[in-house]
C-alpha cells in the first residue's frame, strides 16, 4: 500500500494557484497527487539550481503557461511552494524573479520546519 503524504501550501502559492482556470488546476493536483504517493507526473521535471527534491510541473493551458514549484524533501509533507501564470513572450525558461521567489519561500520554509 502507497502513502500519500499531505500537500501543504504558503499562503500565496494557494491563491496564486486559485487564479488558475478549473481544468487547469485539476491537472495540476493530479500531477500532485501523483508526487505526494512518491511518483512524478509525466509534466514534472526536476528544476533546475533550487537543489534536490524540487520539481515543476510544467502546464500549457489554452494558449497559456502554467507553473507549479513543489518540493519533497521539506519535513513529512509536499510542500507547494510556488504558483504563477509564465507571462514570458520568448522562450520556456522560467523567469528569474520567479525563481528567487521560489528559492525564498523554500528558504524560509526550512527555517519554519527546523
Amino acid at each position: 500500500m502507497r502513502v500519500t503524504r499531505p500537500v501543504s501550501w504558503p499562503t500565496p502559492a494557494r491563491k496564486a494557484f486559485e487564479e488558475f482556470p478549473e481544468a487547469a488546476r485539476e491537472i495540476v493536483l493530479d500531477a500532485l497527487s501523483i508526487a505526494a504517493e512518491g511518483g512524478k507526473a509525466g509534466i514534472a521535471k526536476p528544476m533546475k539550481g533550487l537543489g534536490s527534491g524540487v520539481f515543476e510541473v510544467a502546464l500549457p493551458y489554452r494558449g497559456n503557461a502554467f507553473r507549479v514549484v513543489y518540493a519533497v524533501q521539506l519535513g513529512d509533507d509536499l510542500w507547494v511552494v510556488h504558483a504563477f501564470q509564465k507571462k514570458s513572450t520568448h522562450g520556456i525558461k522560467t523567469p528569474k524573479h520567479e525563481i528567487d521567489l521560489t528559492k525564498d519561500r523554500i528558504k524560509r520554509l526550512k527555517e519554519m520546519l527546523r
